[in-house]
């Protein structure tokens, strides 16, 4: 099944310095019906104030993707990492048996990402942290692959779970396809099915409005505007999870 909700009509709160809105339940936001979609538990359109940020917290037993959409973000954790990530790029750090962090916005100008929870295959190990970036030429009218637990994605960010995250460039009226996976759009459309492949177009309707889409046979076709960023989120049943940090 496939829900059209409106951006505006989504959970989340204006802390002043943090504009979020949140997919699933969060924080103050609790939803009974909207606690997660299968692994993913968490995904949050996050606007940080220039000159603030997350202060050190603590995480364990979650998978912690960023997205960075404008801006950048630096990060600094309890292993001695430090890193700053900027649009376009993303960031992981696998909380493992238990890790404190903190994710500041040290530019000049507001900075957007997506925060993606993805729970891992098991629990426990030894937290990681890592960044990398994905040149906008090679996922241009293509999804390329950001984040994932699967062998075959080598170039990816590592992730302790059955899921990979991936992100395109999509010019006006250019089609990509895909499958098995959940999509974000710039006030996305989520999707998801279990054996047949389902056909989901979706076109960009405003900046705060979710696409409209339709399930049919075949493979998944996603339609965007000039410039405009994809990320998907999904996993492949049956397949083995790989890579472990």
């Amino acid at each position: 099944m496939i829900e059209h909700r409106p951006f505006n009509e989504l959970g989340g709160e204006d802390h002043g310095w943090l504009k979020a809105k949140h997919h699933f339940s969060f924080a103050d936001y609790v939803d009974p019906a909207r606690i997660g979609w299968g692994s993913l538990r968490v995904w949050n359109d996050d606007e940080i104030a220039p000159n603030t940020g997350f202060p050190p917290h603590p995480h364990a037993n979650m998978e912690i993707i960023t997205y960075v959409r404008k801006g950048a973000v630096t990060h600094k954790d309890s292993l001695g990492n430090e890193g700053r990530t900027e649009a376009g790029d993303v960031q992981v750090m696998s909380a493992g048996a238990g890790i404190r962090h903190a994710e500041y916005n040290l530019e000049q100008r507001p900075t957007r990402i997506f925060q993606i929870w993805i729970i891992p295959s098991s629990k426990g190990g030894s937290p990681a942290w890592g960044s990398q970036p994905f040149p906008k030429a090679d996922r241009s009218g293509r999804f390329v692959t950001l984040a994932s637990g699967f062998d075959n994605d080598k170039d990816a960010l590592p992730i302790r779970a059955r899921a990979r995250v991936l992100g395109a460039m999509l010019k006006r009226n250019r089609r990509i396809c895909t499958w098995r996976t959940t999509l974000w759009l710039p006030g996305a459309c989520f999707g998801r099915h279990r054996g047949q492949r389902p056909e989901d177009r979706c076109s960009r309707r405003r900046r705060h409005q979710r696409c409209r889409c339709r399930q049919d046979h075949g493979n998944r076709r996603f339609r965007g505007r000039n410039g405009r960023r994809a990320v998907a989120q999904g996993g492949a049943p049956g397949a083995n999870p790989s890579r472990r940090r």
